[in-house]
């Protein structure tokens, strides 16, 4: 009888492969779990101090430290200090997966694509600190090779991340749990799973997340507060900091790793004022966001420009900035905030038209004067 020929290896896709769990015994103080930092080592710095952060506490960073903001290897040398001297636990975003891309797959066309177009990530701040020439015509593979031999620290701090970490109550994730059960989960899609709470199963522990900026999850509000679904038990925690104009950076904080009892503390640069005339909220509004944002311009302004939702068909202005040369508009809003006199707001816009402001996470437009901490506007 002969002998059966054995079957040929599948080639899997670089990024399939089954993600690493770890497990994470429960901290003796606060459990504190922040996501989608984004290279903003100042948000970072913020927060730690808002909420108070000390070694008698738990740090989970879940995913996406990295990329998209000014300060990528800025604000990964400081975690790692950090996790010296306090309880830090990492786990992989998306946007963290360096080690895997450029020891791994090497995809060194994408890789020179994104560093090209995407200038002042981790890659190019390390080559610019080497003073490494930065082009299309550089020696790509040589630069890799480079990179890996000066920052040994950081890439294996890195490396070492896994995908998911374990509580006996939490489960931390940075996308979400694709699929009935671990044999289903593959790594890539742990971290970038798109949309999760569109459609997420219920999950026995809380299952904690980031990745997709909370404000699109709504219709018509811009609200970057975290989401608690307690009927999925599902956090999602992507205040959209950086990547939104408004954005802010979120935290859960848990007195201990059993308890239900969540708080969260959110952080931002904008300056606070205090509001002095009372507004009444909208009575309809619409949010244009990331995905969505196809517009008709009806009259272009040097400050305001009205355009019409392409695929609603709504209609309101807009900063002219905004608009953008291949028909979308930046996010943007006519919400009207519902607002007293004594309400504390943070300040995004000043414009002849009034204040974009945020109120307790909710960003929207206020028509009132404010008392700024340097006096009235």
């Amino acid at each position: 009888m002969p002998t059966p020929k054995p079957k040929p290896m599948r080639l899997l896709p670089p990024h399939v492969r089954p993600p690493r769990i770890a497990r994470l015994d429960a901290p003796a103080g606060r459990l504190i779990a922040v996501s989608d930092i984004h290279g903003a080592l100042d948000y970072l710095r913020g927060l730690l101090n808002a909420v108070r952060f000390s070694p008698a506490d738990t740090l989970v960073i879940d995913g996406d430290l990295l990329e998209r903001g000014p300060r990528s290897l800025d604000t990964l040398r400081y975690v790692i200090e950090l996790s010296r001297t306090h309880s830090v636990r990492f786990l992989s975003g998306n946007w963290d997966w360096w080690v895997p891309i450029l020891f791994e797959y090497r995809h060194l066309d994408a890789i020179l694509y994104y560093l090209l177009h995407a200038p002042h990530g981790l890659l190019w701040q390390m080559l610019e600190e080497m003073d490494w020439p930065i082009g299309p015509d550089m020696d790509l593979a040589a630069a890799t090779l480079a990179v890996r031999e000066r920052y040994p620290e950081e890439f294996a701090f890195l490396a070492a991340a896994p995908e998911i970490y374990e509580t006996e109550h939490l489960t931390f994730v940075h996308g979400g749990l694709p699929g009935d059960g671990p044999l289903e989960w593959d790594a890539w899609h742990c971290m970038k799973c798109d949309a999760f709470l569109r459609n997420p199963p219920h999950f026995k522990k809380w299952t904690v997340v980031g990745h997709t900026p909370v404000v699109l999850y709504h219709e018509n509000v811009v609200d970057a507060n975290p989401i608690l679904d307690r009927e999925r038990r599902i956090i999602a925690m992507d205040g959209g900091c950086v990547l939104k104009d408004d954005g802010q950076l979120n935290a859960l904080i848990l007195p201990d790793e059993a308890s239900e009892d969540f708080s969260f503390a959110a952080w931002d640069p904008f300056p606070t004022a205090t509001v002095l005339e009372e507004q009444a909220g909208s009575a309809q509004s619409w949010y244009i966001r990331w995905g969505d944002a196809a517009v008709e311009v009806l009259d272009r302004g040097e400050e305001f420009s009205r355009i019409r939702h392409r695929r609603t068909g709504y209609e309101m202005c807009v900063l002219t900035r905004y608009l953008r040369k291949n028909g979308t508009v930046n996010d943007c809003t006519d919400y009207v905030l519902p607002l007293r006199p004594g309400d504390e707001v943070k300040v995004v816009e000043t414009t002849s038209r009034g204040y974009f402001v945020k109120h307790r996470g909710v960003s929207g437009w206020y028509r009132g004067a404010l008392r700024f901490h340097g006096g009235e506007a």
